[in-house]
């Protein structure tokens, strides 16, 4: 149970604030519902709460899981997918509507050394700064801090990676 003025986060929207709960009439029945305004997008949801858990409606993780989802990011074990664009997005959607913020982590990450193998297609790129943007605003309130801040750590990781795999690739060729 949310109450008002909560923040929770809605899978594939991202993190919202509970505006209101409100009772509606539907066919006869009466069915109590959170009115969600997600931050990023200003779009209002209306999730029923009987129904809310199985819609993956869930808290910001708290602050000491934040270290999960960086460790994630720095793993440097990547899996090159080779499959089709269209069965990799359909995956990918898959997994950020999962509403697990590792599993988003995951995304985010495979995209981004995606880049180092090819140019992202404007689908890829699109799902990539969905991805980074439900990672950074959640990481942002979990942490209470700027999302600037929550971005720039995460591009760090990724830099450092990168240049991590670069060393590696001139040491094999040496």
């Amino acid at each position: 149970m949310f109450d008002v003025g909560e923040v929770a986060v809605y899978p594939g929207h991202g993190v919202g604030r509970i505006e209101s709960i409100e009772e509606k009439e539907f066919s006869g029945t009466k069915q109590s519902f959170y009115i969600i305004r997600i931050l990023d997008t200003d779009m209002t949801i209306m999730i029923p709460i009987d129904g809310a858990k199985n819609a993956g409606l869930r808290c910001v993780i708290d602050s000491c899981e934040v270290t999960k989802i960086y460790d994630i990011l720095k793993d440097k074990n990547v899996v090159h997918d080779n499959s089709p664009w269209n069965r990799r997005y359909k995956e990918y959607m898959e997994r950020i509507k999962s509403g697990s913020i590792y599993e988003v982590a995951t995304v985010l990450k495979e995209l981004y050394n995606l880049r180092y193998w090819k140019e992202l297609s404007f689908g890829e790129k699109k799902m990539f700064e969905i991805a980074r943007g439900l990672i950074t605003k959640e990481l942002s309130i979990s942490l209470g801090t700027e999302e600037m801040m929550v971005e720039q750590e995460i591009e760090e990781i990724f830099v450092n990676n990168s240049n991590h795999k670069g060393n590696t690739a001139n040491h094999n060729k040496g």
